[in-house]
């Protein structure tokens, strides 16, 4: 059972990682401001140095896309926090195990159900990397 020192607790180290994460993201930005493609490109000297800095490119944001992503799930997780909902699994409506949560805090379904999900999304989903 998901008590209200729980709740805090998670809420603190959920906030505590937005803020770790928000800096993950400038720094990312930052980085790639330094590395931009119009610099790398204007190095390049034939087709491979070209696919290298497009993979740089490529690697730089789907690393901030992730972080984003994240951001949004922490986000999600205090909206759930505030309006009561959370900890509760929005598949089954079960209550979500508290060292499942303790984990991961942004989670949003038990056990079960996630692993349904991601068998369900795993088949639907393209080619990936």
């Amino acid at each position: 059972m998901l008590t209200r020192h729980h709740i805090e607790v998670l809420r603190k180290a959920l906030k505590r990682r937005f803020l770790e994460v928000h800096e993950e993201i400038r720094q990312a930005l930052l980085e790639s401001d330094e590395q931009s493609y119009i610099e790398l490109a204007g190095r390049v000297r034939d087709r491979e140095d070209s696919s290298v800095a497009d993979l740089l490119v490529d690697v730089t944001l789907a690393e901030v896309d992730r972080l984003v992503s994240e951001i949004r799930d922490i986000d999600a997780a205090l909206l759930r926090m505030a309006d009561g909902s959370y900890g509760v699994c929005l598949d089954c409506g079960e209550d979500i195990e508290v060292p499942r949560l303790e984990a991961s805090p942004t989670a949003q379904r038990c056990r079960p159900c996630q692993a349904r999900h991601e068998s369900l999304t795993a088949s639907t989903r393209g080619p990936s990397l």
